[in-house]
């Protein structure tokens, strides 16, 4: 296969061997280890939050040398984050692009890889790559160089090349289908409202624009909840807006999906009641609540008036 490359790609390659030869000794993973070790967490976090499978695992591999650099051993830092404003963890101080850079450092690279989900999630410079299909790792690798996650003009290209020489778009085309399939499946529960047994616990949950909801009941918490549908205890704030410390019981449902980024085709707008909140109409078409604000070009934290028109839908330009 390597006769379809042009001596530039032997060149990227010998720059990957370098940084791969950062770290040496007996107990170095290999491309396919790091691959079977972290695909799972990858599969979980796309179903979780969109990123592409492929990417996240295209992106560790690079970034961290397949697990075997200076980052990945002594700090588990998978995705080079730096520590950027904000951030109040352990520290490690790395030659990159400036001499001494400061990246963050983790517990474990499990606690890496979720922080890289919430940093891609949080940042509005990677906003639209989530109106990008999982299915199209080529645009994810585009737009993650065109909104600056490094500063090597190859990043896309690597990325790609990465996931192609090792099939990893193979985990987003299984995972969409399955996910494809869900989507009819819950669309037809939306129509009858039909109520299901969660396969995970004994509560009764519903769907609401294809996205799963229990109803809350007496005495539940955020972790007792958590625990139930064996979820992580940041989950469920997240996936409903919410502080960790939220009283769920003003709550009539909860979200134990991501919410979608709009709503169904058949609810374009919304006009505002009296006393009406971005957070309740978000729960109530199970769109995210950023994506409402973005939608009508408000600011967090800013509410509708009574008589308002929200679109729900992100608007097509003609």
């Amino acid at each position: 296969m390597i006769n379809k490359y042009s001596s530039q790609g032997l060149l990227l390659s010998a720059i990957l061997f370098f940084q791969i030869s950062e770290i040496t000794g007996q107990n170095r993973i290999t491309r396919e280890q790091y691959i079977e070790t972290y695909k799972d967490w990858a599969i979980e976090d796309m179903r979780r939050s969109g990123i592409p499978a492929s990417i996240k695992l295209a992106q560790g591999i690079l970034e961290s040398a397949s697990g075997n650099s200076r980052l990945a051993v002594e700090a588990n830092n998978h995705f080079g984050i730096k520590c950027h404003t904000g951030w109040e963890g352990e520290r490690v101080f790395h030659h990159d692009d400036a001499r001494n850079e400061c990246f963050r450092k983790y517990r474990n690279p499990r606690q890496s890889f979720e922080d890289h989900t919430t940093f891609l999630t949080t940042r509005p410079r990677y906003s639209g790559l989530f109106e990008l299909a999982t299915t199209d790792y080529k645009g994810w690798a585009n737009g993650l160089q065109q909104a600056g996650y490094a500063t090597n003009p190859n990043y896309a290209r690597l990325l790609i090349r990465i996931i192609e020489e090792n099939q990893l778009y193979l985990l987003d085309q299984d995972i969409s289908e399955s996910a494809r399939r869900s989507r009819r499946e819950t669309q037809r529960r939306d129509t009858s409202g039909e109520l299901v047994i969660d396969p995970f616990g004994k509560r009764q949950t519903a769907y609401n624009n294809g996205v799963r909801y229990v109803m809350v009941e007496p005495g539940d918490t955020f972790e007792s909840l958590s625990r139930m549908f064996n979820l992580r205890n940041w989950e469920i704030p997240s996936y409903n807006d919410l502080p960790a410390n939220a009283n769920i019981n003003k709550y009539r449902i909860l979200y134990i999906e991501n919410k979608r980024r709009n709503a169904h085709p058949d609810h374009p707008y919304h006009i505002v009641k009296e006393g009406e909140t971005m957070h309740e109409i978000s729960q109530q078409y199970g769109v995210r609540l950023n994506r409402l604000y973005h939608f009508n070009r408000m600011q967090a934290g800013e509410q509708p008036k009574a008589g308002d028109r929200l679109n729900l839908r992100r608007r097509i330009r003609q």
